[in-house]
């Protein structure tokens, strides 16, 4: 008697989360030095560093504006609470196809910023706000799916706070066991690595070119990922 061979798991086809996540906080190290460096002191994926430069601006510190941050803030709130809705919506769906769909859109998002950047003119109002509008939105989308993703330690691609936090309260140092540290110190690493090369792109190059880079880099994570970590 013959027996059928057991059906692939379709989750596992692909490249696995944690390498995705690593590649994505590369990415938000990208985003954060173009908004920081290129539209004025903002940031559109670390909000964290976001509500403090609101508080600046707020309090009248010179170089900060409080239109650019609040408007970081609202779209970043907006994606996220559209990626909840599509994390909800889906239930208990394919985390695969929940991950893909969600990077294909902030791929696409940050594509249309970066057309934004390379068609308006440098000083203009309508590439500050459309560029701003535009990350914060993939951001907060694709934080809302990150977190419902649960993998240990990258529940977060866009700040490192409570990741440095594991690093050194979970270390051997600290009487931990230290397990989770090499993903931590990568997840940290990333970040830098991202802030480096997006830093060095926009002082050279400007804003179009890191936020192409950015939109290729989510693109092909969307049509690579898989659903296990």
């Amino acid at each position: 008697m013959t027996t059928e061979p057991r059906a692939k798991d379709p989750e596992a086809r692909g490249v696995r989360l944690t390498p995705v996540l690593l590649v994505l906080t590369v990415v938000s190290g990208l985003i954060d030095a173009i908004s920081y460096l290129g539209l004025g002191r903002v940031f559109t994926a670390n909000m964290t560093g976001n509500v403090v430069v609101l508080g600046f601006a707020a309090a009248g510190a010179p170089g900060f504006s409080v239109r650019h941050t609040a408007t970081s803030l609202a779209f970043f709130l907006a994606g996220a609470t559209t990626g909840g809705r599509i994390v909800r919506g889906t239930g208990a769906g394919s985390r695969r196809v929940r991950t893909r769909v969600t990077l294909g859109a902030e791929a696409v998002l940050l594509a249309a910023a970066a057309t934004v950047a390379h068609l308006t003119a440098e000083d203009g109002r309508l590439r500050v706000y459309a560029v701003i509008a535009l990350t914060a939105f993939a951001m907060g989308l694709r934080n809302a799916t990150v977190q419902k993703l649960a993998v240990p330690a990258l529940t977060t691609t866009t700040v490192v706070t409570m990741t440095l936090t594991g690093l050194a309260s979970d270390s051997h140092a600290a009487g931990g066991s230290d397990r989770r540290s090499r993903r931590r110190a990568a997840a940290v690493t990333a970040m830098f690595a991202g802030a480096v090369l997006g830093a060095a792109l926009v002082l050279h190059h400007g804003i179009a070119a890191p936020l192409l880079l950015a939109a290729v880099m989510s693109g092909v994570l969307a049509l690579l990922a898989s659903g296990r970590e």
